[in-house]
């Protein structure tokens, strides 16, 4: 996908990039990327009651969650090199129309199989939606210490929609039931249809090759083969199971065989070769590491709030609220920290920060600690947004600008994988931390023990049906059966925030704010490799 863009069709005053009106299509696509974050995240705290009225399974209530951030991510290549070739506006408007849609479906599903559905349906919106918006702020700030500041704005939106999300969904479930977080949607969209069909500029790619359809498919396949197999891992399935082995090895054999068909191909997807600038590819792997974290350890964490500590969705979504805020002002702090600091020291730090905020707190038990949890996710919420956005502007910044539409659709397929391997790995670490010690409860039946191994939520199910002495002893062990994965879950993450850190340090020392130089092909050119060496 290239990210030189054209605007033939589009008259003069919506040329991108045209003096003031780049801050004016900055606010559409802010909008654009709100309507998306949004919906990553208000499903979260209404998961406990999703499980009352659904009863999903322990895979399909996985399923539901992260159901959408695999489809997006899966497709987000297939649809950014659509909008190359027939609009990227086109492509965007019609990925509204597409959510409101699957808003709809989800709001009156019945049962987990349509929830499920519909939300994968929601994933290909996503995937419509998301690809034209780091491309276009690409194009349209090509002075990169503007560029810093548009991400800058960019990323605090994101974060708004993280934190919106919990919040209005809390407010929507203490007056209305599950399926209004998603019709909330729906006014979004009606907005954002009339507003960017005026004010978006039209753009087009430059590349006549065919487009890929089996190699999107390919890398879809493969990815939700991978993920399904961490996920049965993680359901205490025995590594050597077909149901495991199976969906592991035939995803790892598809994602090989896209990447070699990308390398055979004239006209790939994706231009691999990008891959070969380290701090493109450090960047890369520091957004997947970032979200990995963030993801699972919400859903986790709001699930913590209401289960264990027994608060309300809207004083879960009030709790969670800290963390957002410290990541609103990363993001808008973030264009002064990178040209102070330097990428490297800026992400390493982010990843650092984190880190220590985990392991902090993995002091939370049974019983609620307001002082400790604030002081955790204000650190939590400024460490991973300073280290988004770092990995971010260094991402788009080593891109060359003919690249910029293949460059947004990694970062943004990144973004997504991440968040949706974070919820399956971090999950599957949390139930298999959990579910052991629920094997067998003393004096509660075999079968009703293995029931509540499934999920906390079947655990207060079955307590409550039991009643007297033995419901009151499943529910204590079910809790701190919890309170123990969620330590365990911690630790891990920590262990992926230093992995993170110690990558970073790949990333260029100071801020460059020349274009790079671009041989064929957008390889960077002999004196740009042997100065990006020295720089670092």
């Amino acid at each position: 996908m290239s990210g030189t863009t054209t605007a033939a069709v589009a008259p003069r005053r919506r040329t991108a990039g045209a003096g003031a009106n780049r801050w004016v299509v900055l606010v559409v696509l802010c909008v654009s990327l709100l309507l998306v974050a949004l919906d990553a995240t208000v499903l979260h705290v209404a998961v406990p009651a999703v499980t009352e009225d659904l009863r999903p399974g322990a895979i399909e209530l996985l399923w539901i969650v992260d159901v959408y951030p695999l489809v997006c991510a899966s497709l987000l290549i297939l649809f950014g090199t659509l909008g190359d070739r027939i609009g990227r506006r086109r492509v965007l408007l019609l990925g509204y129309g597409l959510f409101g849609v699957a808003s709809g479906a989800a709001a009156l599903a019945q049962d987990a199989q349509v929830l499920i559905a519909a939300r994968a349906l929601l994933g290909v919106g996503g995937a419509m939606i998301m690809p034209a918006t780091l491309s276009i702020l690409r194009h349209v700030f090509p002075d990169r210490r503007e560029r810093a500041l548009a991400i800058g704005i960019w990323s605090a939106v994101a974060a708004v929609g993280a934190a919106v999300g919990p919040l209005l969904g809390g407010f929507l479930l203490e007056r209305f039931w599950w399926g209004s977080v998603f019709l909330i949607n729906i006014p979004l969209m009606l907005v954002s249809l009339p507003v960017g069909r005026l004010l978006l500029p039209e753009s087009r790619g430059d590349r006549d090759g065919p487009w890929d359809v089996v190699g999107a498919l390919m890398a879809a396949f493969g990815l939700f083969g991978m993920v399904l197999g961490v996920k049965r891992l993680g359901g205490a399935e025995p590594p050597l199971s077909p149901w495991t082995l199976v969906p592991l090895l035939a995803g790892a054999a598809l994602l090989i065989a896209f990447v070699r068909r990308q390398r055979r191909r004239a006209h790939p997807l994706v231009d691999l070769r990008m891959f070969a600038r380290p701090a493109f590819s450090t960047s890369v792997g520091c957004i997947v590491l970032a979200m990995l974290a963030l993801v699972g350890l919400e859903l986790i964490a709001a699930q913590y709030l209401q289960l264990v500590l027994g608060f309300s969705p809207l004083e879960t979504g009030l709790r969670l609220l800290p963390l957002t805020i410290a990541a609103m002002a990363a993001g808008l702090l973030g264009s002064n920290m990178l040209h102070r600091f330097g990428p490297r020291r800026m992400v390493v730090f982010g990843f650092c920060l984190t880190a220590g905020s985990v392991l902090t707190l993995t002091a939370m038990g049974g019983q609620d600690n307001a002082g400790l949890l604030l002081f955790g996710f204000v650190l939590l919420g400024f460490g991973l947004e300073t280290t988004l956005f770092g990995a971010y502007e260094s991402m788009l910044s080593e891109a060359p600008s003919a690249q910029a539409g293949g460059a947004a659709a990694i970062g943004e397929t990144s973004y997504q994988l991440g968040a949706g391997i974070g919820i399956a790995l971090l999950g599957s670490v949390m139930n298999a931390a959990y579910a052991p010690r629920l094997t067998s409860v003393p004096g509660v039946p075999v079968s009703d023990s293995r029931a509540a191994g499934h999920s906390l939520g079947e655990a207060y199910e079955v307590a409550g049906r039991l009643g007297g002495e033995r419901g009151a002893t499943l529910r204590h062990v079910a809790r701190d059966s919890f309170v123990h994965g969620l330590h365990v879950t911690l630790l891990v993450s920590a262990g992926l925030l230093l992995l993170g850190a110690v990558m970073a340090l790949r990333l260029p020392r100071a801020m460059n704010c020349e274009p790079p130089a671009a041989g064929p092909a957008g390889v960077p050119a002999p004196r740009e490799v042997a100065d990006s060496r020295v720089s670092a």
